[in-house]
């Protein structure tokens, strides 16, 4: 039951770990608004489909998945590199909030009188090794890091919520730099979650037709593939991660009391090591299990510890705004028409050409005048 919500508990949860990183500094422009609900709905919707699509043609993990993909569209092993580059950027995702965790934890507790007589960097490095070793549960953490993050948000509401000035400001690239990158990163597209957790729930129901039936398990991997339509998966994450982040545009600057930012952070643990499992799963399809935790946990740590949260966040970008590129390239270009057709099951060919337009032409464009924009934002 867990592994078939899993898609909507982290739907919830990467607008709470990733607004902070992005948002502040923009909370009260109504223009900032207004460009993100439009990157949500040309870019992140329409790649959330794709990776939806990938995932029901695929049967399988984003990794494997595109092997599979790759070979019966006969393109270039190239686009393969999506599948690394997906795990890639979950580990990103989890050193960056690892850095911040470290940091807002002894905060607190230095507020509270209870600080340990670490450096924030070893505090990190615990914290990334607590957070590899629950990656073995697997599903589990999830809500319990979503309830413990939600009870840190309500306390610190409980003191009041920010006062924000909003204001019409000058319309700029970088801004719709930072605009698509908070639909990117926020939401998960690009990362391989979606597909990812609906892979495990396909294998669930697999694994549910009969351990004596095996004759029906192909037929049932057929049905899955071809049967559901994308949109009911689609639109209920797209409308909360709609509705998440509209609150949490709110929340990202607000100051928590010591024991909110402790429950909060101690929460972002616990989705870090779903995070950390999933990255795991898809080295394992290669390295296998064990070597594949051991890189986890590596370069986790290396990018918690040695790497700057600000340079993190500039890699967490341009990583995901290149991941997104070639799954929107590959579903939207190599990709076979009926294939996608099948698998996202439109009511409508006119809904289908929409999404078609949108990924080949709308998504590569508007993520390549993102990267632009944060190119001259850096250089300035």
């Amino acid at each position: 039951m867990m592994i078939r919500y899993a898609s909507y508990f982290i739907a919830a949860l990467l607008p709470l770990l990733l607004f902070r990183w992005f948002a502040p500094a923009s909370v009260g422009e109504i223009d900032f608004w207004l460009l993100w609900l439009l990157a949500m709905v040309l870019v992140s919707l329409p790649v959330v489909y794709a990776e939806i699509a990938l995932a029901y043609r695929s049967v399988d993990a984003p990794l494997a998945g595109m092997q599979k993909l790759t070979r019966e569209a006969d393109a270039s092993p190239i686009w393969r590199s999506f599948g690394w580059l997906a795990a890639l950027v979950s580990i990103v995702i989890a050193a960056l909030v690892i850095s911040g965790a470290s940091t807002g934890i002894l905060a607190a507790l230095t507020a509270l009188d209870s600080a340990p007589a670490l450096p924030s960097f070893a505090m990190a490095a615990g914290l990334m090794v607590i957070a590899v070793l629950l990656s073995l549960v697997g599903v589990a953490p999830l809500p319990i890091g979503l309830g413990l993050m939600v009870a840190g948000l309500l306390l610190g509401a409980v003191n009041g919520l920010p006062n924000i000035d909003f204001a019409m400001t000058e319309v700029s690239l970088g801004e719709w730099a930072r605009a698509v990158a908070l639909a990117l990163v926020s939401v998960g597209a690009g990362t391989g979650l979606y597909w990812f957790g609906q892979s495990l729930a396909s294998k669930q129901s697999v694994t549910a037709v009969g351990v004596d039936n095996h004759n029906a398990q192909k037929p049932a991997r057929s049905r899955l593939a071809a049967e559901p339509r994308a949109t009911k998966l689609v639109l209920p994450i797209w409308i909360l991660q709609l509705l998440v982040g509209m609150m949490a545009l709110f929340v990202s600057g607000m100051a928590l009391p010591p024991i909110a930012q402790l429950l909060y952070w101690v929460g972002v643990l616990f989705v870090v090591s779903y995070l950390l499992h999933y990255s795991t799963q898809q080295l394992a399809h290669k390295f296998g299990l064990v070597v594949s935790l051991a890189i986890t946990l590596v370069v986790a740590l290396a990018l918690a510890v040695v790497i700057p949260a600000t340079w993190l966040v500039g890699i967490l970008v341009i990583i995901s705004s290149v991941a997104v590129l070639l799954l929107s390239i590959f579903a939207g270009w190599q990709m076979k028409i009926s294939h996608l057709r099948k698998s996202l099951n439109f009511g409508s060919e006119g809904f289908y050409n929409l999404w078609r337009v949108a990924i080949r032409l709308v998504v590569p464009l508007a993520l390549i005048l993102a990267l632009l924009g944060w190119v001259l934002q850096w250089l300035s």
